[in-house]
């Protein structure tokens, strides 16, 4: 069976490292250590752990979970709303980049000009994530 690390569980379960060994040394998760000493958990404790963790909405704050790999944190400059639609202007460093989107899914990010935001750019759809 598969074994994983504390750094390997922390980072499929979207974590630091310090936030696993807390939930193994509390009991959360099983470990056992290997022939070097190192503590191990279970392909299958990490598995059930997760689902767990997914269903209490689980997680340190301020991570997000996205098949989304292009990433711009910046500062959100300008939301200009209609009834229905919205646009997002973030400014990314050198990069300028504007999402159109729901209004409703603006205020449910609680989006507002001079918040940081992370857009995230897939082909040619562009996702913000509230920081």
């Amino acid at each position: 069976m598969q074994s994983y690390t504390i750094g390997q569980a922390a980072r499929l379960l979207g974590v630091s490292p310090d936030t696993a060994r807390r939930w193994a040394d509390a009991g959360r998760v099983a470990t056992h250590r290997d022939e070097a000493g190192r503590r191990l958990i279970d392909g299958r404790d990490l598995a059930a752990f997760s689902v767990e963790l997914a269903k209490a909405g689980g997680g340190e704050e301020g991570t997000s979970s996205t098949s989304v790999r292009n990433a711009f944190p910046g500062i959100v400059t300008a939301i200009k709303l209609g009834d229905v639609a919205a646009q997002v202007e973030i400014q990314a460093g050198p990069h300028r980049l504007v999402s159109l989107l729901t209004r409703e899914a603006v205020e449910e990010l609680g989006l507002e000009v001079g918040m940081e935001a992370t857009a995230r750019v897939k082909s040619t759809n562009v996702h913000i994530d509230r920081v």
